[in-house]
């Protein structure tokens, strides 16, 4: 199914449950090509399943979702680096056998750019990830998940554990592969205060739902930071 042409991701009235738990509920949003969105809510909020199912790693029960012009599945997630909460892909392996393997199941990555992210992150080759700090692997994931140059990235939670420098060079990384790559980009996070600078549209979730969602430089204007209305929002 084909959607409005700068939309890079459009959902229409989402619901997905997991038993007996309703994870999303009518829930309906657009995501722009070529922008930088933040998925900001408290947690329970939804904000992981929305991804999965954008990445085609889950399914909706009802409603229409739209991905780079078409419904998410597997093939389609062929064109979106998916950075799931809490990834650990390769505990057995070294830096550089973890690239090695990644680059052979992953379409578009760059093994070039992956070995300049992994310099900028101080993540040395014969690193083993069994033996990396929690801020460690979580900086080799992200930088896997960076390397791929295809339209879509949707990050969640790529910030966790990772200490205040590393958190700069990894939105300094985020924005040189916008500008380079015009990537379209999702970010679910709660560093927002460190962050926001960053996004250029935001969607508030809550209880399976959008409850807010804008251009960051129209909420700013009308409710503060986004650090702001995620408290006037949740606190």
């Amino acid at each position: 199914m084909n959607v409005t042409a700068n939309m890079a991701i459009r959902a229409d009235r989402l619901s997905k449950s997991y038993g007996k738990k309703l994870a999303i509920e009518c829930l309906s949003m657009t995501v722009p090509e070529h922008s930088i969105t933040a998925v900001l809510g408290p947690n329970g909020a939804g904000k992981s399943t929305l991804m999965r199912m954008i990445a085609g790693q889950a399914a909706p029960d009802e409603g229409i979702l739209t991905v780079l012009g078409r419904t998410p599945d597997r093939e389609a997630g062929r064109r979106v680096a998916y950075l799931p909460d809490r990834a650990r892909w390769y505990p057995h392996h070294t830096v550089e056998q973890a690239a090695e393997w990644f680059g052979k199941l992953q379409e578009g990555f760059d093994r070039e750019r992956a070995w300049e992210l992994f310099d900028s992150f101080g993540l040395e080759a014969e690193m083993k990830v069994s033996g990396m700090s929690r801020g460690q692997e979580a900086r080799l994931m992200l930088a896997l998940c960076l390397a791929r140059d295809v339209p879509l990235l949707v990050l969640d939670e790529p910030f966790s554990g990772i200490d205040m420098i590393s958190r700069e060079k990894i939105v300094g990384a985020l924005i040189d592969s916008f500008a380079e790559r015009m990537q379209t980009v999702l970010i679910s996070t709660h560093e927002i205060a460190e962050t926001e600078s960053l996004f250029d549209r935001a969607i508030f979730m809550d209880r399976g739902t959008v409850v807010l969602e804008g251009e960051a430089e129209r909420l700013r204007a009308e409710r503060g930071s986004l650090q702001q209305v995620y408290r006037q929002l949740f606190g």
